[in-house]
Protein backbone atom coordinates (compact mmCIF):
# COMPACT_ATOMS: atom_id res chain seq x y z
CA UNK A 1 0.00 0.00 0.00
CA UNK A 2 2.86 2.41 0.69
CA UNK A 3 3.88 2.30 -3.03
CA UNK A 4 0.44 3.15 -4.41
CA UNK A 5 0.73 6.93 -4.31
CA UNK A 6 4.16 7.25 -6.01
CA UNK A 7 3.13 4.69 -8.65
CA UNK A 8 -0.12 6.55 -9.37
CA UNK A 9 1.80 9.81 -9.59
CA UNK A 10 4.34 8.26 -11.98
CA UNK A 11 1.56 6.92 -14.21
CA UNK A 12 -0.23 10.27 -14.20
CA UNK A 13 2.95 12.17 -15.10
CA UNK A 14 3.77 9.87 -18.02
CA UNK A 15 0.42 10.33 -19.79
CA UNK A 16 0.93 12.13 -23.09
CA UNK A 17 -1.91 14.19 -24.44
CA UNK A 18 -2.18 14.00 -28.23
CA UNK A 19 -2.43 17.40 -29.90
CA UNK A 20 -5.48 18.11 -32.02
CA UNK A 21 -5.18 18.56 -35.77
CA UNK A 22 -5.73 22.31 -35.32
CA UNK A 23 -2.90 22.55 -32.78
CA UNK A 24 -0.56 20.59 -35.05
CA UNK A 25 -1.45 22.86 -37.99
CA UNK A 26 -0.74 25.91 -35.83
CA UNK A 27 2.62 24.44 -34.77
CA UNK A 28 3.50 23.64 -38.39
CA UNK A 29 2.68 27.20 -39.46
CA UNK A 30 4.73 28.70 -36.63
CA UNK A 31 7.78 26.57 -37.57
CA UNK A 32 7.61 28.07 -41.06
CA UNK A 33 8.38 31.50 -39.62
CA UNK A 34 11.93 30.29 -38.90
CA UNK A 35 12.65 29.95 -42.64
CA UNK A 36 13.87 33.03 -44.51
CA UNK A 37 11.46 33.45 -47.42
CA UNK A 38 11.34 36.26 -49.95
CA UNK A 39 7.90 37.15 -51.24
CA UNK A 40 7.87 36.05 -54.87
CA UNK A 41 4.67 35.59 -56.85
CA UNK A 42 6.46 34.33 -59.97
CA UNK A 43 5.11 31.35 -61.87
CA UNK A 44 7.29 28.30 -61.20
CA UNK A 45 7.27 24.92 -62.90
CA UNK A 46 7.22 22.42 -60.06
CA UNK A 47 7.01 18.66 -59.83
CA UNK A 48 3.71 16.92 -59.19
CA UNK A 49 2.66 15.66 -56.69
CA UNK A 50 4.37 17.19 -53.64
CA UNK A 51 5.88 20.00 -55.66
CA UNK A 52 6.99 23.24 -54.09
CA UNK A 53 8.46 26.52 -55.23
CA UNK A 54 12.07 27.16 -54.13
CA UNK A 55 12.29 26.94 -50.33
CA UNK A 56 13.44 30.56 -50.01
CA UNK A 57 10.55 31.96 -52.06
CA UNK A 58 6.78 32.04 -51.68
CA UNK A 59 3.52 33.87 -51.20
CA UNK A 60 0.64 33.61 -48.73
CA UNK A 61 -0.73 30.39 -50.24
CA UNK A 62 2.68 28.74 -49.91
CA UNK A 63 2.45 29.21 -46.13
CA UNK A 64 -0.79 27.22 -46.11
CA UNK A 65 0.53 24.60 -48.57
CA UNK A 66 3.74 24.09 -46.57
CA UNK A 67 1.96 23.89 -43.21
CA UNK A 68 -0.45 21.24 -44.49
CA UNK A 69 2.40 19.34 -46.13
CA UNK A 70 4.11 19.10 -42.71
CA UNK A 71 0.98 17.17 -41.64
CA UNK A 72 1.12 14.86 -44.66
CA UNK A 73 -1.53 16.65 -46.75
CA UNK A 74 -0.56 17.67 -50.28
CA UNK A 75 -2.86 20.54 -51.27
CA UNK A 76 -1.28 20.60 -54.73
CA UNK A 77 -2.60 17.07 -55.36
CA UNK A 78 -5.90 17.57 -53.51
CA UNK A 79 -6.81 20.78 -55.33
CA UNK A 80 -5.69 19.42 -58.71
CA UNK A 81 -7.73 16.23 -58.39
CA UNK A 82 -10.88 18.17 -57.51
CA UNK A 83 -10.33 20.80 -60.19
CA UNK A 84 -9.78 18.09 -62.79
CA UNK A 85 -13.18 16.57 -61.97
CA UNK A 86 -15.04 19.82 -61.20
CA UNK A 87 -13.29 22.53 -63.20
CA UNK A 88 -16.52 24.49 -63.68
CA UNK A 89 -16.86 25.06 -59.92
CA UNK A 90 -13.56 26.97 -59.74
CA UNK A 91 -13.00 30.66 -60.64
CA UNK A 92 -12.01 31.57 -64.18
CA UNK A 93 -10.10 34.70 -63.11
CA UNK A 94 -7.03 33.72 -65.11
CA UNK A 95 -8.69 32.65 -68.37
CA UNK A 96 -7.59 29.03 -67.98
CA UNK A 97 -9.27 26.31 -69.99
CA UNK A 98 -7.57 23.45 -68.09
CA UNK A 99 -5.96 22.75 -64.76
CA UNK A 100 -2.33 23.63 -64.09
CA UNK A 101 -0.57 21.64 -61.35
CA UNK A 102 2.08 24.35 -61.07
CA UNK A 103 -0.22 27.15 -59.93
CA UNK A 104 -3.85 26.15 -59.25
CA UNK A 105 -3.25 25.38 -55.55
CA UNK A 106 -1.27 28.62 -55.16
CA UNK A 107 -4.29 30.84 -55.87
CA UNK A 108 -6.42 32.06 -52.95
CA UNK A 109 -9.76 31.93 -54.82
CA UNK A 110 -9.13 28.28 -55.74
CA UNK A 111 -8.28 27.44 -52.12
CA UNK A 112 -11.48 29.17 -51.00
CA UNK A 113 -13.55 26.95 -53.30
CA UNK A 114 -11.63 23.85 -52.22
CA UNK A 115 -11.97 24.57 -48.48
CA UNK A 116 -15.68 25.29 -48.90
CA UNK A 117 -16.18 22.01 -50.76
CA UNK A 118 -14.10 19.75 -48.48
CA UNK A 119 -13.84 21.58 -45.18
CA UNK A 120 -16.12 23.93 -43.30
CA UNK A 121 -16.94 27.43 -44.42
CA UNK A 122 -17.46 29.39 -41.20
CA UNK A 123 -19.17 32.68 -40.57
CA UNK A 124 -17.13 35.84 -41.08
CA UNK A 125 -17.54 38.02 -37.99
CA UNK A 126 -15.83 40.90 -36.25
CA UNK A 127 -15.46 38.87 -33.04
CA UNK A 128 -11.87 37.74 -32.51
CA UNK A 129 -13.04 34.80 -30.36
CA UNK A 130 -14.73 33.26 -33.42
CA UNK A 131 -11.33 32.66 -35.09
CA UNK A 132 -9.85 29.55 -33.52
CA UNK A 133 -6.48 27.83 -33.67
CA UNK A 134 -6.01 26.11 -37.03
CA UNK A 135 -8.68 28.13 -38.83
CA UNK A 136 -7.89 29.60 -42.23
CA UNK A 137 -8.77 33.21 -42.95
CA UNK A 138 -8.89 34.93 -46.34
CA UNK A 139 -8.82 38.66 -46.91
CA UNK A 140 -8.92 41.13 -49.75
CA UNK A 141 -6.10 43.65 -49.54
CA UNK A 142 -7.22 46.72 -51.38
CA UNK A 143 -9.44 45.94 -54.33
CA UNK A 144 -7.37 43.30 -56.09
CA UNK A 145 -5.14 41.21 -53.82
CA UNK A 146 -6.66 38.10 -52.23
CA UNK A 147 -4.73 36.89 -49.19
CA UNK A 148 -4.76 33.89 -46.82
CA UNK A 149 -3.28 32.97 -43.44
CA UNK A 150 -3.47 30.42 -40.63
CA UNK A 151 -4.79 31.25 -37.15
CA UNK A 152 -2.32 30.03 -34.52
CA UNK A 153 -2.54 29.21 -30.82
CA UNK A 154 -0.34 32.22 -29.97
CA UNK A 155 -2.11 35.31 -28.63
CA UNK A 156 -1.61 39.04 -28.81
CA UNK A 157 0.06 40.55 -25.74
CA UNK A 158 -3.37 41.53 -24.39
CA UNK A 159 -4.70 38.00 -25.01
CA UNK A 160 -7.62 39.24 -27.09
CA UNK A 161 -6.73 37.77 -30.51
CA UNK A 162 -4.89 34.80 -31.92
CA UNK A 163 -1.87 35.66 -34.05
CA UNK A 164 -1.75 34.70 -37.74
CA UNK A 165 1.02 33.15 -39.82
CA UNK A 166 0.97 34.63 -43.32
CA UNK A 167 3.17 36.14 -46.01
CA UNK A 168 2.13 39.49 -47.41
CA UNK A 169 5.59 40.67 -48.39
CA UNK A 170 7.82 40.32 -45.34
CA UNK A 171 8.22 36.55 -45.56
CA UNK A 172 6.46 33.93 -43.47
CA UNK A 173 5.67 35.84 -40.29
CA UNK A 174 3.59 35.55 -37.12
CA UNK A 175 1.53 38.74 -36.72
CA UNK A 176 -1.53 40.35 -35.23
CA UNK A 177 -3.32 40.99 -38.53
CA UNK A 178 -6.74 39.34 -38.15
CA UNK A 179 -8.65 42.59 -38.66
CA UNK A 180 -6.00 44.48 -40.62
CA UNK A 181 -7.66 43.70 -43.98
CA UNK A 182 -11.20 43.00 -45.15
CA UNK A 183 -12.02 39.37 -44.25
CA UNK A 184 -13.58 37.48 -47.18
CA UNK A 185 -13.59 33.93 -45.83
CA UNK A 186 -13.19 31.77 -42.74
CA UNK A 187 -12.56 28.01 -43.04
CA UNK A 188 -11.52 24.84 -41.31
CA UNK A 189 -9.98 22.01 -43.27
CA UNK A 190 -8.60 18.72 -42.02
CA UNK A 191 -8.35 15.44 -43.77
Amino acid sequence: MKYFYPLALLLFCSITVEKTFSERLSDAAITLTKDKVTYDSSYFSIKYPNGDVPKDKGVCTDVVIRAYRKLGIDLQKEVHEDMKQNFSKYPKNWGLKNTDTNIDHRRVPNLQVFFTRFGKSLKVTDAAADYKTGDLVTWMIGERMPHIGIVTNRKTSDGKRNLIVHNVGAGQVLEDCLFKYKITGHYQFKK
